[in-house]
């Protein structure tokens, strides 16, 4: 007998999934290649919901009427494959959440700073008195929220992969924060296929709808001149003209939407750097555009707290100023990462590396890093292509090493920068696990420092 639902994958979609999938009096059946977590488990056996774990049921999974997949399944898989040969729909859980639901969606992509600009946007619609919730790749699944659809709104960040998997979806407003190379492994190694993906969130807007995008990324640019978008489009960037509605002028964020204008002070935004600079403007965009009260977005933008391991102060120890920003994973989220950033760096990075090109860092290497400390297991492409471009290459897979190594380097006045440009899973489990290794080595060497406990590296 058909099954209406398989779940490929039991973390927080696919379980969010199912659980709505039984709501709604769907028979539903969830599949997970690996060991199923024990929390979710134990909400699938209350629901009285079916699963398998460490293994597929193909001949079972393939009786399906519609398939969810979690996204870090890649379509190519041969059972997904095997699925689409078939004619089953395969589709994302925010494709299936969305169905079950009245409320409007502000959607969220980027290849770097989504989840800021997301968190960002997520904060003022509370700050302004939205019924709003937060989902997609960031906080509780959508479907598990959908069940009892108490939200008139949700904010959702998302990532490619769950594009993909968008049919019908619709954001009601959509933001684009830029678009670099990322998860070209997933892609056929083709940029403009991974660019595709990007621009889906644009897919079902019409006139009703708004897309908020970064005049400043020229690939996104290029992609809306070279799309025939019928909703209607919003631009940002750092400086006025070319119809820009947000920019930077003077020190303020200035905003010319429909009939409002207004500025707000660069030194009330509590982020760093150009690029945050221009989430932030894309997030305020869209607040006041969907009804936003000005003054509570001012006080909003005041009191808000990003993400952990993004650009995030860590401890200043004898005018060393430690930064975790252990997210940046991509060569470009360095980039950002170093603008943000007027003092001279000691640079820790390394990883396992995604083919990245490193030379689009030299110019800012050579302005502003003196010195690179590697933490991977092999750092040769970064020493051999950094090698004559600062001062001191030095490596270590110690994180604690590390923070008393960059401690003993840096000089008062500088920035000890953890702004990887690779993935972590060479030493971490995860970039949390990274991040939050560094920051309790870096609080153990204040600790050490204030307490006047000699180290050997001080």
């Amino acid at each position: 007998m058909a099954i209406d639902l398989v779940i490929l994958g039991s973390g927080e979609s696919g379980t969010g999934a199912a659980l709505l999938a039984k709501a709604k009096g769907l028979s539903v059946f969830v599949s997970d290649k690996g060991v199923i977590g024990q929390a979710y488990k134990t909400e699938l056996e209350n629901a009285g919901i079916e699963f398998e774990e460490n293994q597929h049921s193909d001949d079972k999974i393939l009786t399906a009427k519609e398939i969810v997949k979690s996204p870090g399944i890649p379509s190519k898989s041969p059972l997904v494959a095997e699925a689409l040969k078939k004619g089953i729909p395969v589709i994302d859980e925010l494709e299936f959440a969305s169905r079950y639901t009245k409320a409007k969606f502000i959607g969220i992509t980027g290849s770097n700073g989504k989840t800021t600009t997301t968190l960002l946007t997520y904060h003022l619609m509370l700050k302004c008195g939205f019924n709003v919730g937060l989902a997609g790749n960031i906080g509780s699944s959508l479907a598990k929220q959908v069940i009892e659809d108490k939200f008139d709104w949700y904010v959702l960040e998302i990532s490619s992969f769950q594009l993909d998997g968008l049919i019908n979806f619709r954001a009601d407003v959509g933001i684009l924060t830029n678009i670099t190379p990322d998860h070209l492994d997933r892609y056929d190694y083709k940029f403009e296929n991974y660019i595709d993906s990007k621009f889906r969130i644009t897919q079902n807007m019409g006139p009703g709808q708004t897309l908020i995008y970064n005049e400043v990324d020229a690939v996104v640019t290029d992609g809306i001149r070279h799309r025939n978008s019928n909703c209607r489009l919003v631009s940002v960037g750092m400086k006025a003209g070319g119809g820009n509605v947000a920019f930077l002028a003077k020190g303020s964020l200035v905003f010319n939407l429909d009939a409002m204008s207004f500025m707000i002070p660069q030194q009330h935004i509590p982020l760093q750097g150009e690029h945050n600079m221009l989430n932030s403007m894309m997030a305020i965009a869209a607040v006041s555009l969907v009804g936003g009260s000005l003054d509570l977005i001012r006080e909003g933008i005041r009191d808000f707290e990003n993400a952990p391991h993004r650009c995030e102060k860590v401890a200043k120890i004898f005018n060393v100023q430690f930064v975790n920003d252990s997210k940046a994973t991509n060569v470009d989220s360095v980039k950002y990462a170093f603008s943000a950033f007027s003092e001279p760096i000691v640079w820790i990075a390394g990883g396992v590396d995604k083919g990245n090109d490193y030379s689009e860092l030299d110019e800012a290497v050579k302005s502003k890093v003196t010195d690179l400390i590697c933490l991977g297991m092999d750092n040769e492409k970064l020493k051999t292509h950094f090698k004559d471009k600062v001062k001191t290459i030095t490596e270590t897979t110690s994180v604690s090493e590390l923070v008393n190594m960059a401690f003993s380097i840096a000089k008062p006045g500088s920035t000890v920068l953890l702004s990887p440009a690779c993935a972590s899973f060479d030493l971490f489990k995860n970039y949390e696990d990274r991040g939050n290794q560094f920051k309790a080595a870096v609080k153990e060497l204040e600790i050490k420092v204030l307490n006047k406990i000699p180290t050997t590296s001080i």
